[in-house]
């Protein structure tokens, strides 16, 4: 019985956590919120902090969490070509993705709330990569072939499933940046990684996350 108030304590703590502060409320309801959210970009200094910034996981069943799912696909949707983008990209430190899904009939564009990789395939890919908030930067960078992914929808239903080759990539793209992890810093880190070149990067090697 002693350990109860405890777990309450800790309840409460990450249900508050998840809260969104008004400055991001403010953010996601700026000017029509059916328009898509201004993407952030390493040239602005305040803007590069955001992306360089740790993101938090979110309440799925908060009425501004739709809205940024849904801006957010318009942003994405607003750009040449790209194939993901993650909150911080529009100045959210949340744990929101969209991703193009090569891997499905169609290609479908496809929101992921909460995302974890809870595995990675030890053999790895070596292809391009760009990014939506680093303009003129494109290099080669190495990714798993293989991840399982877990993550909820907007009614916090979970989900886990196995993902491959091209969109494994952008998936370990996106979720890098809630970490605040970009591209351009991960060259001096992959120096020693081996790495096996496979078809993966060939269908989209000119597009950017």
């Amino acid at each position: 019985m002693k350990k109860l108030p405890f777990l309450l304590i800790l309840f409460i703590g990450l249900i508050h956590a998840q809260k969104l502060t008004s400055t991001e409320i403010s953010i996601i309801n700026q000017g029509d919120t059916n328009s898509a959210l201004p993407i952030y970009q390493t040239t602005d200094e305040h803007q590069h902090k955001t992306l360089l910034s740790l993101s938090t996981e979110i309440d799925p069943l908060d009425k501004n969490t739709a809205i940024l799912v849904k801006r957010m696909k318009e942003s994405l949707l607003s750009t040449d070509g790209g194939v993901g983008i993650a909150a911080p990209q529009v100045g959210i430190n949340r744990k929101i993705i969209w991703v193009q899904r090569f891997d499905k009939q169609g290609e479908p564009l496809e929101y992921f709330i909460n995302p974890v990789i809870v595995w990675r395939s030890e053999l790895q890919n070596l292809g391009p990569e760009g990014d939506l908030s680093i303009p003129d930067f494109r290099d080669q960078f190495y990714r798993s072939k293989v991840i399982q992914l877990e993550y909820v929808d907007l009614k916090g239903q979970k989900y886990s499933e196995i993902v491959e080759g091209f969109t494994a990539v952008i998936f370990q793209h996106e979720i890098d940046h809630l970490f605040g992890i970009l591209i351009s810093d991960k060259k001096e880190k992959e120096k020693n990684d081996s790495y096996k070149k496979v078809d993966a990067f060939k269908k989209s090697d000119s597009v950017t996350r």
